[in-house]
């Protein structure tokens, strides 16, 4: 049979008699065809396996619930009542009620601590939030830090305790006293600037590094803010180290530093009546 007459079916049928000669001889290592030659006029077409891909489950993430306070002091709406400041205060004070406008303070505190002292005082301490003992009585500054606090006042500055006033940034006291969040801070300062409006003092002390760099808008060490006079709505402001530092730190530089601090406040209060 010569080349040109060799048709694709005569070579199918000579594949099919070659491998059934090596089957009969045993010649199996040579049979590297594993499967049936094609039949003759059909292409090998390689058959691609279907991945079958798993939808996956519809995941419903869980999204907390937007939270939404039962109560919300209307500050704008709040004008200062005539009278006498202690007056004005207390109406303060009941517009502010049992607000819960920041959650995790509201979940979190026994009390909310508005202030104490003075309503014609001259002087304002101003605090970063109330610890554990203030949460409880309801009063800023008591407990070891309150009493240190009155010595300063009392034996530092010789004014009465009852003679100034005490407040905080924040009126509730946060979770194992961390900083005020910035939305705590939003929501509480403009309480504290009302009482500033009604007590109108002549001087600020804030204590500690959280009041006074938030006070003055400022990233400054209280090691380099303190000392000094510095301004916050036209009133002069005096930062010094908080009584809790002192009491971790109770040596006679700091000691000195806060009296030179609060020495200066005096001097100020006697020159400007």
């Amino acid at each position: 049979m010569s080349a040109t007459h060799v048709t694709q079916s005569s070579v199918y049928n000579l594949i099919n008699t070659f491998l059934n000669q090596e089957l009969d001889l045993g010649n199996y290592s040579s049979l590297f065809l594993t499967a049936v030659p094609p039949k003759p006029g059909k292409k090998t077409v390689r058959v691609k396996k279907e991945v079958k891909i798993s939808k996956k489950e519809n995941v419903v993430k869980e999204t907390k619930p937007v939270y939404k306070p039962k109560y919300v002091p209307d500050l704008d709406k709040f004008i200062i009542p005539p009278g006498n400041k202690k007056a004005q205060l207390d109406a303060l004070k009941k517009l502010i009620g049992s607000c819960d406008m920041c959650p995790e303070l509201a979940n979190y505190r026994k009390n909310i601590v508005f202030g104490a002292g003075n309503p014609d005082a001259d002087v304002l301490f101003i605090g970063e939030a109330p610890g554990r003992d203030e949460d409880v009585q309801g009063v800023p500054f008591v407990g070891r830090s309150g009493r240190l606090l009155t010595d300063i006042i009392e034996k530092g500055m010789n004014i009465k305790r009852e003679d100034v006033y005490i407040a905080n940034i924040l009126k509730c006291r946060p979770p194992n006293n961390r900083d005020p969040l910035s939305q705590e801070e939003v929501n509480c300062t403009p309480f504290l600037n009302k009482q500033l409006e009604i007590i109108k003092p002549k001087v600020i002390i804030t204590l500690g590094r959280y009041a006074a760099q938030y006070i003055l808008n400022t990233t400054v060490a209280i090691g380099k803010l303190r000392g000094d006079f510095h301004d916050y709505k036209g009133i002069p402001v005096m930062p010094t180290y908080h009584p809790a530092y002192l009491i971790r730190n109770y040596n006679k530089d700091n000691r000195l530093k806060v009296w030179n601090d609060v020495k200066k406040v005096v001097e100020l209060l006697e020159k400007i009546g």
